[in-house]
């Protein structure tokens, strides 16, 4: 993966598959209950998603198995994945303790 902003959707993905393998419908609920209620997917976008990250080496596939008459296609984070999560998350905390210095040292009205 190119080093760029990793779009939220993307990282909460990656967030849950670190934890453990899933399929589909366990990370459309996992990704919403790791952004708290906030991203909510769409079953399109997560397989879009899925799709693009299996190509960039970032997630693999973990097997599949017939539930109730239905293929549940499993994923998992790789080690690239895995490395381009933890990038990703240095990022964030760099930017957001660059924002509480900011608000630390904060004068009222703009004005230093």
């Amino acid at each position: 993966m190119s080093i760029r902003e990793m779009r939220e959707p993307t990282f909460l993905i990656l967030n849950a598959l670190a934890r453990a393998k899933h399929h589909g419908y366990s990370l459309l609920a996992e990704t919403k209950k790791l952004s708290g209620g906030r991203v909510t997917l769409q079953p399109g976008s997560l397989y879009t998603t899925l799709d693009r990250l299996k190509e960039e080496g970032l997630v693999g596939d973990a097997g599949e198995e017939i539930v109730d008459g239905r293929l549940r296609r499993y994923y998992t984070l790789t080690d690239s994945g895995a490395t381009a999560l933890e990038r990703e998350t240095s990022r964030l905390e760099s930017n957001a303790d660059a924002a509480r210095l900011s608000l630390r040292t904060r004068t009222v009205g703009g004005i230093a």
